[in-house]
């Protein structure tokens, strides 16, 4: 598990609200956005400084973070619903780089 902190960097992928909303985030199909962690509140909880792809910025509150083994939330067809940040693949194999021990 990665402890999130101030400052750090991560993926977030938005919900399908917040692509239709009054002022609707702008995503490209299947890439994350770009996102700050501005407040952290546990390992799998924080608030989010999140910038869409024509550089707009966006406040997300109390955002999922998915650490390792963790899935999105979805419905009953598979289909993945509402919002949820995770880290990026560096970091996932960094993290487990410095956990593995030293030969």
């Amino acid at each position: 598990m990665i402890k999130p902190s101030v400052g750090r960097k991560v993926w977030y992928r938005p919900s399908e609200a917040d692509q239709t909303g009054p002022i609707p985030m702008v995503a490209s199909a299947g890439q994350p956005l770009d996102a700050t962690v501005i407040a952290v509140w546990g390992d799998r909880c924080v608030n989010l400084n999140v910038v869409d792809t024509v550089g707009r910025s966006f406040p997300v509150l109390s955002c999922t973070l998915l650490q390792d083994g963790d899935e999105p939330s979805t419905d009953a067809d598979g289909n993945i619903i509402g919002r949820y940040a995770e880290w990026m693949p560096y970091q996932t194999a960094q993290a487990a780089k410095d956990a593995a021990p030293a030969a």
